[in-house]
């Protein structure tokens, strides 16, 4: 059977409300009664019940983070740069991956309500009026993480569109005209974003063309897929550089068209991904990568978290990191 509180009051001979003070209000407590309490702790083997405190207060110490993919690096690191600022704030992070699927999203959205979280960090699947309006009266306080609305929500983003206009800019100022762009499903904002900056890039040269592979998934077996595709056209039909929206869709294309395919990476199919996650340098042609600050992305929707509870009248705050281009061999940089 649990120990109660009430077996620690009458172990140490005083009343619950003492026990409740020394666990919580310890100051309130004189020296020698704060020790008897916790002799009798250890003896009885008491553990708090935190669940039932946090219910008491309406409120608990975590923060509930929902990413697209939490076996993608950059979601990983994102996560990390979050724990890490959370527990500076004495809060955990209780991590959900919607798996780019709306009804996980939402089940994760509704059980952090129930767990009564401080607040809710959301890489969201897709955002639109509706969407976004349910989510700012949910009554939960959220900061989108990796995107950005029209509404009120507050945000830490990276700017996409900047980061696409890089990526084919470079892959133009290697001399390359004609570019495929991978990624998908389009209903994620992110891809749409890079997509839109790659066209923006395109339409300062007017020779060159893009030509659009959308993959369901944004994963390395998906760019794999693309890759093997490339591998099987003749040289006058396929494109002689290629955007990925990530870099796990870069190293499945360079997998399909460069490993398995008899394509040469950058002579015959120069490659760049984004998010210059860390195994983009170690794959066997160095990828180049558009660069996004994962782990800051993650510790400053930490701080515009608590800066929302801190003041909810306050103006949503807008944070936008500026993407850099790192440039490998899969380039010919």
């Amino acid at each position: 059977m649990a120990v109660s509180v009430k077996d620690v009051a009458r172990a140490a001979g005083v009343s619950v409300g003492t026990v409740s003070n020394v666990l919580n209000r310890p100051e309130k407590v004189s020296p020698a009664t704060v020790e008897r309490v916790h002799a009798a702790i250890a003896e009885l083997g008491f553990v708090r019940n935190d669940a039932a405190r946090q219910l008491r207060a309406g409120r608990s110490r975590t923060v509930g983070l929902v990413v697209l993919d939490s076996a993608n690096p950059f979601f990983a690191e994102v996560a990390r740069g979050a724990e890490e600022r959370a527990a500076e704030h004495g809060v955990t992070v209780l991590l959900g991956s919607s798996g780019q699927d709306a009804a996980r999203e939402n089940a994760y959205l509704d059980l952090f309500r129930e767990q009564r979280v401080n607040g809710v960090l959301l890489t969201p699947l897709a955002l639109d009026d509706a969407r976004t309006e349910k989510l700012e009266t949910a009554g939960v306080p959220i900061v989108l993480v990796d995107a950005e609305a029209d509404g009120e929500l507050p945000s830490v983003a990276v700017d996409d569109v900047e980061g696409g206009y890089l990526a084919v800019q470079h892959l133009l100022a290697q001399g390359r005209r004609r570019i495929l762009f991978a990624g998908g499903p389009a209903s994620v904002r992110q891809v749409a974003d890079r997509l839109e900056g790659a066209r923006r890039a395109l339409a300062e040269v007017p020779e060159a063309s893009l030509e659009v592979a959308s993959t369901e998934e944004l994963t390395v077996l998906a760019g794999r897929l693309v890759g093997e595709e490339l591998a099987k056209r003749d040289a006058a039909g396929r494109p002689d550089g290629v955007f990925c929206a990530n870099d796990l869709l870069a190293v499945g294309v360079l997998q399909g068209a460069g490993i398995l395919g008899s394509l040469r990476v950058p002579e015959d199919l120069a490659l760049i991904g984004y998010d210059d996650i860390d195994f983009a340098q170690a794959t066997v042609v160095p990828l180049s990568s558009i660069r996004q600050p994962a782990r800051e992305i993650g510790a400053a929707a930490v701080d515009a978290l608590f800066s929302l509870l801190e003041d909810p009248d306050a103006a949503p705050q807008r944070i936008r990191f500026r993407p850099e281009l790192v440039v490998r061999a899969s380039t010919g940089g």
